[in-house]
């Protein structure tokens, strides 16, 4: 995956009614690792990663790069959405095409603000980068993550097998309005 080649990163803080979109700092660190240690957030993607190793290789300010939006509510980091250029995909339909993928902690999760936060990063992308078209991979096990593609505006591409499931590939594109 690459970046968006977009020169100006972070954008300025996108406030959304509950939640702000803003790049990582070095007091998201401990959440970062929360994130990525989370048996319950890694159900659907290959399992969590080792906490020790986390604490020993995660950087003092944690995805600080192109395409990573922590997701803050109330002052504090609860997610991070990633937009991502999918060179090099292994699905031709989203080879080249920027991908979004999201993860919330689990004591944020029914609450709408994965929605609300995706919705507000697809919003920033459709202004920066006008009738791109995005695409979203989740396994089709993830009820949840289907429901937000299709609330999102995800169709499906296709499904396909990969590490052991059945994955689903959707995309979302945007007609550029005339103007």
């Amino acid at each position: 995956m690459e970046d968006l080649g977009l020169a100006d990163w972070p954008p300025e803080p996108i406030g959304t009614g509950r939640l702000v979109l803003r790049g990582s700092e070095a007091r998201d660190r401990a959440t970062f690792i929360e994130l990525l240690a989370s048996a319950e957030v890694h159900t659907y993607l290959g399992g969590p990663h080792p906490r020790d190793e986390l604490e020993r290789k995660t950087p003092e300010v944690p995805e600080h790069r192109p395409g990573s939006l922590v997701v803050e509510l109330d002052g504090a980091m609860i997610g991070l959405i990633l937009l991502r250029r999918g060179t090099g995909h292994s699905r031709p339909a989203a080879d080249g095409k920027v991908d979004l993928g999201y993860l919330f902690l689990p004591r944020a999760w029914g609450f709408g603000y994965a929605a609300e936060a995706c919705a507000a990063a697809l919003d920033w992308l459709d202004r920066v980068l006008p009738g791109e078209p995005v695409v979203l991979t989740t396994q089709t096990a993830n009820a949840r993550s289907m429901r937000l593609a299709a609330k999102l505006g995800f169709t499906e591409v296709e499904r396909f097998e990969a590490w052991d499931a059945e994955q689903w590939l959707g995309m979302r594109s945007t007609a550029v309005q005339p103007g």
